[in-house]
């Protein structure tokens, strides 16, 4: 349970209220107007043709890369950290995880197919999945190098070297699994380019809880953990009873 408290704030007349917040509303507006341009600016980053060939094992059978446009010209891809043999996936990513079912329906009206990719196996992932009663499309990568050519997995020797490659620089962490979320968009002709990848604080953004927790009193009160996510445990794991849709017990 979180015990603690927020910070000890000034106590003002309704007036002051509104002029502090109407002060703030000023910096938030110009916050919101950098983040649009810094995503237009995105949008016209470079873009890299992907040439290899890549099949995927699904719930349906093999799928190609392209198969998993599923008839969109672009692709959202989340690397979820579950390596094979892994008795269940990344709590953090789960946390993220938790958000895409709802947002799936939405993303293909503008044309946006989206799934989950882990390197564990078709049946590592199912079982998986249905404990935690998720229904997005997620597909295994276990019999390519997908992982390892997006710098979300890394081999031994790539770690022990200090030759791999994680968030466009060197990876430092013991971990042969690391989280992202890769975009890709394919043309009329059907070739296939990747056009951008974020990796660490850049998932950020995507996860809706943190957002609410932003705006609450005490924020994330994550200060005096370990490390910012130790506080996440899967939904099925926390002590309280988890939200009605979310159990699978």
């Amino acid at each position: 349970m979180v015990k603690s408290q927020p910070e000890i704030h000034q106590i003002v007349p309704q007036a002051e209220w509104d002029d502090a917040h109407k002060a703030f509303l000023a910096r938030e507006k110009e916050f919101t107007r950098q983040r649009d341009a810094l995503s237009a600016e995105r949008r016209k980053l470079p873009w890299v043709r992907v040439e290899k060939e890549y099949m995927f094992d699904s719930p349906e059978g093999p799928k190609t890369l392209s198969d998993l446009f599923d008839g969109k010209s672009q692709l959202i891809i989340y690397h979820f950290m579950l390596a094979p043999g892994a008795k269940q996936g990344c709590s953090s990513c789960s946390f993220i995880a938790d958000h895409f079912d709802g947002m799936v329906v939405h993303l293909a009206q503008r044309d946006v197919s989206f799934l989950v990719v882990s390197r564990a196996t078709q049946a590592e992932i199912a079982a998986f999945q249905k404990r935690m009663g998720w229904g997005f499309q997620w597909v295994s990568s276990n019999q390519n190098d997908f992982n390892y050519d997006f710098h979300v997995s890394f081999t031994r020797d790539e770690i022990a070297s200090g030759t791999a490659r994680y968030n466009y620089g060197p990876y430092k962490y013991q971990s042969e699994e690391a989280p992202g979320a890769s975009v890709f968009f394919r043309d009329e002709s059907g070739a296939i380019f990747h056009t951008y990848s974020t990796y660490a604080r850049g998932l950020d953004i995507l996860v809706g809880a943190y957002n609410y927790l932003d705006l609450a009193p005490k924020g994330r009160d994550e200060d005096d953990l370990p490390y910012p996510m130790a506080w996440i445990r899967h939904h099925d794991r926390y002590s309280v009873a988890p939200l009605v849709g979310l159990a699978n017990t």
